[in-house]
């Protein structure tokens, strides 16, 4: 039952991390909060990869056109997906935005059955329709929040739909490095994944808005924090997934979505109305359903 632990404490350290890139958006911009999540998580990814490479010395990574490909897909998909989820959260609010994001589970079956040929079972695709009712409920705005809470609701859902590409493109990213040694293939790719992304992000921001990257320089504690909380719920979202198969791990995951809205609540002062409770209460059911089926 250990698996049950790490993804409990996977879910608040992941709640943590972005609340704290939040934080960060209005002086860096949406992509230079993006830009934190990679750069300062890159030394503690490095650590963790290290660790796991020294307990598994049988393993033979094999790198090819195809890993490439799903690695380089996964990396930019999670950057628009990242900065999408941020815009989301100021314009939305911060537990309602992550509530949406969790959508990306139900999405990644459906992509996973269109694109890779998964099979889905007939509860599964029950949670996904409960989720998709969840999340009308939940992002339909009031008279007098039209123009935010709308486009905030869309982009947190768009964040959902750019995460669930991400998640299928790293699983054929670790199927095709190292299939035997699953921990390694995983932890490994986030590696590389994050190499990419810091690069082309640093790049971009440097010769397009240069005042977001002296904002992170600037911003360095409150990002260190970001970028170690981040590889720390990864290293348990990994090792949950090393002991348990994915779905019960998913499902178990639903709990974000009750301490974003404890953690919204305290840090932005922010309070849920009560069919946006209601909504994300049925988004989260339909999320527990999908992933157990």
């Amino acid at each position: 039952m250990l698996w049950i632990l790490l993804t409990a404490a996977a879910t608040p350290l992941q709640v943590a991390r972005n609340a704290l890139q939040r934080g960060l958006v209005g002086d860096a911009g949406p992509w230079g909060a993006t830009l934190v999540r990679f750069l300062f998580g890159l030394p503690f990814s490095l650590a963790i990869f290290g660790a796991v490479a020294l307990a598994t010395p049988g393993a033979s990574p094999h790198f090819s056109a195809s890993y490439a490909a799903a690695v380089g897909l996964g990396a930019i998909s999670q950057i628009g997906a990242t900065a999408a989820l941020l815009v989301a959260m100021r314009r939305a609010g911060f537990a309602v935005a992550t509530v949406m994001q969790q959508s990306s589970l139900p999405l990644s079956a459906v992509f996973g059955w269109l694109a890779l040929g998964d099979r889905i079972g007939t509860q599964a695709w029950i949670g996904i329709a409960v989720t998709s009712v969840g999340l009308v409920v939940l992002s339909w705005p009031r008279r007098d929040q039209l123009a935010g809470a709308g486009l905030g609701s869309a982009l947190g859902l768009a964040s959902g739909g750019a995460f669930a590409v991400a998640l299928n493109a790293y699983r054929q990213a670790g199927l095709a490095l190292e299939p035997h040694h699953p921990i390694y293939s995983a932890t490994a790719s986030v590696c590389v994944a994050q190499a990419v992304q810091t690069a082309v992000m640093v790049t971009a921001l440097a010769l397009l808005r240069p005042a977001s990257l002296l904002a992170v320089g600037r911003a360095w504690r409150a990002s260190l924090g970001a970028g170690f909380f981040g590889a720390a719920a990864s290293a348990c979202w990994f090792a949950a997934l090393a002991l348990a198969p994915a779905g019960p791990v998913r499902a178990v995951g639903v709990i974000e979505a009750p301490i974003a809205a404890a953690a919204g609540r305290r840090l932005f002062k922010e309070r849920l109305s009560p069919r946006q409770l209601a909504g994300g209460v049925l988004a989260a059911i339909g999320v527990a359903v999908a992933a157990l089926g």
